[in-house]
């Protein structure tokens, strides 16, 4: 694996960069964000990740380590390849993916191009556990009350994007209302403030209530 590039900006494309290493000149793949941060000429260091094709390899850049996880994170989401997940990152910061991941927040999923509600859904349901901790405890606690308190019109929305019918969505919303208490006191049962109820874990139990159906 190639872990990160470092070396001076041979050229800027729409879509990515040629990095001079050691005499080679190495193109990368990278958001409009990282590109708008280069200078042709001038030195950079870009986390990476290579992904291996048969017909080729790519390497795709990124200006830190953590978007990279980020990244590689995305493309275990059922129907998420790397170009999607770069363009994920395009729209949205390692930080607010994880945000609106944690919050089911569909609307800022569907932001990004190539993203509808029903994949939108699929990548709240895939995802819920496995972005960085870390950066999931800092995206909870910035997540807001409002959308937090809406969370039986997300889980509903995501039923009936991923095909359900309205009817039955609300059937499953009912069903998991009592998992949407909090534990007690407002607490997440280890003495730690609660910002309100885990949108995922929830559309992901309502999905479960209806498989069982």
């Amino acid at each position: 694996m190639i872990d990160s590039v470092a070396g001076a900006v041979s050229s800027i494309s729409a879509e990515a960069a040629v990095v001079l290493v050691g005499g080679v000149g190495l193109r990368v793949l990278c958001t409009p964000r990282v590109l708008a941060g280069l200078r042709v000429g001038e030195p950079v260091q870009l986390a990476t990740s290579l992904v291996v094709r048969e017909d080729s390899l790519t390497l795709y850049g990124f200006a830190s380590a953590r978007e990279r996880a980020a990244f590689e994170v995305l493309q275990s989401a059922n129907g998420v390849g790397p170009r999607l997940a770069q363009a994920v990152l395009g729209v949205l910061t390692p930080e607010e993916l994880a945000r609106a991941v944690a919050g089911g927040d569909l609307a800022a999923l569907v932001r990004v191009p190539g993203v509808g509600r029903k994949l939108a859904s699929r990548m709240v349901l895939d995802l819920a556990d496995r972005l960085d901790p870390g950066i999931a405890r800092s995206a909870g606690a910035g997540a807001s009350s409002a959308s937090l308190a809406g969370w039986r019109d997300q889980v509903h929305a995501g039923l009936t994007s991923l095909g359900w019918s309205d009817r039955e969505a609300a059937a499953a919303v009912e069903a998991v209302t009592p998992l949407a208490a909090p534990p007690a006191a407002g607490t997440d049962g280890d003495d730690q403030p609660t910002d309100g109820p885990d949108v995922a874990s929830l559309l992901r139990a309502a999905l479960s209530t209806l498989r069982r159906a």
